[in-house]
């Protein structure tokens, strides 16, 4: 055990985050998502939903300042719908350490998919709820005093 570093994430996603330079993405994915048809970079975090790993993330991670949005999720298809509380959850364990944060850009499910295949790697966890992934683009990580 480390000090400071929540327990749930595994040495993998940490090494990852460390490796991961200013501009990397990172997705998050639900249970349903294909991650390994497209990134070579799967880590596993079975069981454990979103929100609890943003939490634990979010500590260790600046977000990009210098893009119009560092979260992305992915639009509803024609004909469904999305669940509001979905977002709303993740932005309140991101807004835990960047409250400055904004809502995550929407993007068309095809489109997600090939950002997904340029990320660092794709994080595949038991989160359930439809239309759950999330991409965050990394920051400069801030220079202490």
């Amino acid at each position: 055990m480390l000090i400071g570093i929540s327990p749930i994430l595994s040495p993998e996603l940490l090494n990852a985050l460390y490796r991961m330079g200013h501009g990397d993405e990172i997705v998050l994915a639900d249970a349903h998502f294909p991650g390994e048809s497209f990134n070579e970079n799967v880590i596993r975090a079975d069981g454990l939903k979103i929100a609890a790993l943003l939490e634990g993330i979010c500590p260790l991670f600046a977000l990009d300042e210098y893009v119009d949005n560092p979260l992305a999720m992915m639009a509803a298809v024609p004909g469904d719908e999305l669940d509001p509380s979905v977002e709303n959850g993740y932005l309140a364990a991101i807004r835990q350490t960047w409250p400055e944060t904004r809502p995550s850009e929407r993007i068309e499910r095809f489109a997600f998919y090939e950002r997904a295949k340029k990320a660092y790697a794709v994080v595949m966890t038991g989160e359930t709820a439809k239309y759950g992934n999330i991409i965050l683009k990394k920051g400069v990580t801030p220079v202490s005093q």
